[in-house]
């Protein structure tokens, strides 16, 4: 619904309309304080009808935008729910190679162990290349969590923004809103008193 639809809706009968026929009528029915009387309640009612639907259609379309706006902002996060997960999901594809590796050379380092007792610096020399290996693993590994960190703080920086874009956006365009519906109002307001006084003085 739109500011056009409560302008097509609002009650195009003419206040004065009803008041034509009364002025025909003779002066023996009616008198004249009776028809100013008559005249006024009729043009208090025409006002509060239109009143009363310009309400229920401005309270109408303010219920849409605000689910419209509900919408959009929902749609917002689950998009950025999506991107977390995403990117969880990928370093941690990366987490498990990278423990599935660190755990592979720890097993090398058990079975040669076992496997070279006798051989005392060649398994000197082999633990010192383990070592190196699992160290490397690490480094790699740190890199990765550092990495990860500082792509969900950009991330999330990121994410405030669009955050705040949009609430400055949905701010604007409320702010829009009720300055149409003030005018609008106004000039439905003040159509319906000229086009009532203009019965009125017929």
């Amino acid at each position: 619904m739109s500011l056009n639809d409560c302008s097509a809706s609002k009650d195009t009968s003419k206040p004065g309309a009803s008041l034509k026929g009364r002025k025909r009528r003779s002066c023996t029915d009616i008198s004249q304080g009776g028809e100013v009387m008559d005249m006024l309640d009729n043009f208090r009612a025409d006002i509060n009808k239109a009143f009363v639907a310009k309400r229920k259609c401005l309270e109408s379309f303010t219920s849409s935008s605000l689910k419209t706006s509900q919408q959009k902002i929902e749609e917002m996060w689950k998009s950025q729910q999506k991107e977390r997960a995403q990117m969880s999901e990928d370093y941690g594809t990366q987490f498990s190679s990278v423990f599935q590796q660190w755990e592979s050379d720890i097993q090398r380092t058990k079975d040669l162990d076992k496997k070279l007792m006798s051989l005392f610096q060649h398994q000197k020399a082999t633990f010192q290349q383990m070592r190196a290996s699992q160290g490397q693993r690490l480094k790699t590994l740190r890199q990765l969590v550092d990495h990860y960190i500082k792509s969900m703080q950009e991330l999330e920086v990121t994410h405030e923004e669009q955050n705040t874009t949009v609430m400055s956006e949905l701010r604007q365009e409320m702010a829009l809103l009720q300055k149409k519906i003030l005018m609008n109002t106004q000039q439905e307001e003040v159509a319906s008193v000229r086009k009532a006084l203009q019965s009125m003085l017929m």
